[in-house]
């Protein structure tokens, strides 16, 4: 990882392989698929293992969704790095009703156990594994700083935060004061949601989180990441 990385977000709908390329080739340091699950990962299921494909040699990070060991585990067994691949991200940010229902998403934030050993899964198979996480899943657990509690006590390569919690839109504000207490906790902090310009960029520098993720502003304008550098 660069001293300060401006990486592609994952989104669902969004993050193809065409559209990653065409950030790459405007200065992101690094992109990120759409959100697989590893139950269909592990049964094979051909649209789910599409979502990974890396058909080119772009730096990107393949996002997983899910809580089962044994489905992880049989995945990775067979699992075959393609050109361009440099890690594993859990997705600890969807805030879908659907995926919360199933405890997965923003539900797996308080569950630092499981996700201390699904990191370990991946770290024991070789790989490098990072969390995009929210604030929690509602008001209550930002309060109680749930999110802070995981990223201390969770031992990945890198936190993405996604400074707003589950119950909040995209039209509501990422909370920027979030980020200096995150890089307080001595782990490698990406900040994540509404950021936009030079001055937000400068800022996060000063405070030691070490890199941004851009996601809707650079499906509207890609070459975002050459501006921001």
């Amino acid at each position: 990882m660069k001293d300060f990385e401006l990486m592609f977000a994952p989104m669902e709908g969004y993050s193809d392989p065409e559209l990653r390329e065409l950030c790459y080739k405007n200065g992101a340091d690094s992109t990120f698929t759409e959100m697989a699950r590893t139950s269909g990962l592990a049964r094979g299921n051909k649209s789910t293992l599409e979502k990974t494909k890396i058909p080119k040699d772009i730096p990107t990070y393949i996002q997983i969704l899910g809580s089962n060991e044994k489905d992880l585990n049989k995945f990775l067994d067979k699992f075959v790095p393609p050109k361009g691949f440099l890690g594993f991200n859990f997705n600890l940010g969807c805030p879908s009703k659907e995926v919360i229902r199933n405890g997965l998403g923003c539900a797996l934030i308080k569950r630092v156990n499981k996700v201390n050993a699904l990191v370990k899964i991946v770290h024991d198979h070789g790989y490098s594994v990072s969390i995009k996480l929210r604030l929690g899943m509602n008001k209550f657990e930002k309060e109680k700083k749930t999110y802070l509690n995981l990223i201390k006590e969770v031992d990945a390569d890198f936190f993405i935060v996604h400074a707003k919690h589950g119950k909040e839109k995209s039209k509501d504000p990422a909370d920027f004061g979030v980020y200096k207490e995150c890089v307080e906790t001595n782990k490698v902090i990406i900040a994540n949601g509404d950021i936009k310009t030079k001055k937000q960029i400068e800022y996060l520098k000063s405070i030691g989180v070490k890199g941004a993720m851009i996601g809707r502003a650079a499906v509207e304008d890609p070459s975002i990441f050459k501006r921001l550098k």
